[in-house]
């Protein structure tokens, strides 16, 4: 039997989440998606849970989207439109936004301990974090556009809380990457640690020490308060579904696959 995309193990009510595809260094495919969705829903009914940790296993965070899951969706566009806008049973977010959002959601805090890569769809992912904590040599980027796409995991729920609009609206547009001390004057990140994992579980303990009301309120509380919000998936989504299989975001695709510069259609 083939390794569990995603490993959970709780101790002392601190749950550790690690993705566990180290040899694609955590790129999001099918199996992933769901195993980081599954995960978050199951931590949610989670009786006495206090603090969550996400890592990746490896050598980076996550890598973002499976470049064979991406080019599997040419052969199924409209249905995958069908599935962009059609938000989950009961929830504001859809199929692809849920393995971020989940986090976010949680009423417990969630650290993410970033290093290596982080980028695109595990950009949003460590966005569903409450702190992100990041190696100093930790690489990040909001990376969608590369491949013709708007980023559409979450972000409008999860990053306007987190940096000004015109710098989100630069790394969204230009696809650079960021290294983590830049990432940390931006918001992206909350501060830099050596070992970002020991750092997260140093805080996730400090956690523990405060009472489970006061904790989960004060997230609640800056989660409720700061900008950004279920509001916006949709139109997110929307965005989306109208962009991919379009002949452009094909040829973003095309181009970065055969690292040519794109010829695109205005």
């Amino acid at each position: 039997m083939s390794d569990p995309r995603v490993t959970i193990q709780i101790e002392d009510g601190i749950a550790e989440v690690m993705l566990n595809r180290a040899d694609k260094l955590n790129a999001l495919d099918q199996a992933m998606f769901q195993a980081i969705s599954d995960a978050g829903d199951r931590l949610a009914q989670e009786q006495g849970l206090r603090a969550v940790i996400l890592h990746g296993d490896g050598r980076g965070f996550c890598a973002g989207i499976d470049t064979t899951l991406l080019m599997s969706f040419a052969g199924r566009i409209e249905a995958l439109k069908h599935e962009i806008n059609t938000p989950l049973q009961g929830r504001a977010d859809n199929a692809f936004q849920h393995p971020c959002t989940v986090w976010a959601d949680l009423p417990v805090p969630v650290i993410a301990a970033l290093h290596g890569v982080t980028f695109g769809g595990g950009m949003q992912l460590a966005l569903g974090a409450d702190i992100r904590i990041a190696h100093p040599e930790t690489r990040l980027s909001i990376m969608e556009s590369r491949w013709g796409l708007v980023p559409d995991m979450g972000l409008t729920k999860l990053l306007p809380g987190v940096m000004r609009a015109d710098q989100a609206l630069e790394l969204i547009l230009t696809a650079r990457i960021v290294q983590a001390p830049e990432a940390q004057t931006l918001g992206l990140v909350t501060r830099l640690a050596q070992d970002p994992l020991e750092a997260a579980r140093e805080t996730a303990r400090a956690i523990t020490l405060r009472s489970p009301e006061a904790a989960n309120g004060a997230k609640a509380l800056v989660r409720s308060a700061w900008p950004g919000g279920d509001d916006w998936l949709a139109l997110e989504a929307r965005l989306q579904g109208d962009i991919i299989g379009s002949a452009n975001q094909i040829e973003a695709i095309t181009a970065e696959m055969q690292k040519r510069a794109p010829s695109f259609k205005a």
